[in-house]
């Protein structure tokens, strides 16, 4: 039985979760911002670990199941840019420059990636949600995030838990899977243990702790230009000037401020679960993780607005994880499965290796093509198996 590691680069800590056999073996947690000032420290933790038949790793916005190997080294770092990081290196650089702590972990993930793919690493990404062929098209348009690779591998995990929990086979297992991390949240809807729907977290209704959520194009027209920084810098957190999700929801009852913010992420999290049932039908659970989600604050309110709906409760995860997210131990189920271990059935039941291409496909609109962004993804989407949703789109508009 294969011996597989998942990494997950929250924007908070770098998780590595290994399986042996299919149980627990390994957990290191390093914190994202000691990792983006010393890359080194992540690929010595995977060395640590020691002879991998495979790793997951850091997949960010998701791509068809890519082997690193496969990435010509040429490419390699303009790819990841364009594909998991879904942004350019001078946007990065600029962040840098502002000292934003999404530009560190963009810069780390991709020099953790690069000294990888160096040392022959059997690495390999994995996909989002927008990539699974379980979500019609018409869901996709104009979409990128309806749940990053992070979300979709703690679905994963959440699929096997509610299966396990009510001895359901996983072509019965209906829930809806709440994810609040410490940069974005998403939801997720299960059918038939399928992932049939998902709102990431800048498609979400209200801010996360590090993200917006979802903006008025008119607040977009009117602030005049918007940049990569701008999605992990304006959530609760930065806009109440508050270091951790604890210290924010601490002032929740005496700074005005907090509170309005609290009431809106809360509000978008209970209308984007409503939002769900009609995609779910009778869900069994509502299943809650992420760092926020540790807050009795956010259960106690979570339960009492969704409980009628279905029982609500924080995921367990997987037995023997002691340190390690839930999103890191899903990575690691993906790459378990992946690696042809115990969790195969549940990761080809999911149509994690029929996912296809990138989160990029589906942005329809035409000057997406003539941006920075869009000239690479243009650029480099050839080398992918599967052909672009938009591309084709636009051949047929006549769109040069």
């Amino acid at each position: 039985m294969p011996r597989v590691l998942g990494m997950d680069p929250g924007s908070k800590s770098i998780d590595l979760c290994g399986l042996c056999d299919g149980e627990v073996c390994f957990e290191k947690s390093i914190d994202t911002l000691e990792a983006s000032r010393d890359p080194a420290r992540v690929v010595e933790a995977v060395e640590e670990f020691g002879e991998a038949d495979l790793v997951a790793l850091p997949s960010g916005y998701g791509v068809e199941v890519t082997r690193l190997s496969d990435v010509d080294t040429a490419i390699l770092e303009d790819w990841y840019y364009t594909f998991i990081l879904a942004t350019t290196r001078e946007e990065v650089e600029v962040g840098l420059r502002k000292g934003s702590v999404g530009a560190f972990i963009y810069d780390a993930m991709g020099k953790i990636t690069r000294e990888l793919k160096r040392r022959g690493v059997k690495g390999v990404f994995i996909p989002s949600v927008i990539n699974l062929e379980s979500i019609p098209v018409h869901r996709k348009l104009n979409r990128v995030d309806m749940g990053t690779a992070d979300k979709l591998a703690v679905a994963v995990l959440g699929i096997h838990e509610v299966s396990s929990e009510h001895g359901l086979p996983y072509g019965k297992v209906n829930y809806i899977h709440v994810e609040m991390g410490f940069g974005y949240n998403a939801v997720i809807a299960v059918r038939n243990g399928l992932i049939v729907d998902g709102v990431g977290g800048t498609l979400m209704p209200g801010p996360a702790f590090l993200t917006a959520g979802a903006m008025d194009l008119e607040v977009a027209q009117a602030i005049g230009s918007l940049d990569k920084n701008d999605v992990f810098s304006t959530g609760c957190g930065p806009l109440t000037g508050s270091p951790t999700p604890e210290d924010w929801i601490s002032k929740v009852s005496e700074d005005p401020l907090a509170g309005v913010c609290f009431d809106a992420m809360m509000e978008s999290l209970v209308k984007t679960v409503y939002s769900m049932i009609p995609v779910v039908g009778g869900a069994v659970e509502i299943l809650l993780s992420g760092r926020v989600s540790r807050n009795p604050v956010v259960v106690d309110y979570l339960e009492e607005k969704l409980g009628d709906l279905a029982p609500v409760r924080r995921m367990k995860g997987l037995p023997g994880a002691s340190t390690v997210k839930e999103t890191a131990q899903g990575y690691a189920v993906i790459a378990d499965g992946l690696a042809g271990g115990v969790f195969h059935t549940l990761v080809e039941h999911v149509g994690v290796v029929n996912a296809r291409g990138s989160s990029l496909d589906y942005i329809v609109h035409p000057r997406f093509k003539y941006s920075k962004l869009g000239v690479n993804y243009v650029r480099l989407r050839g080398f992918m198996r599967s052909r672009a949703f938009n591309i084709e789109w636009w051949s047929k508009l006549g769109v040069d």
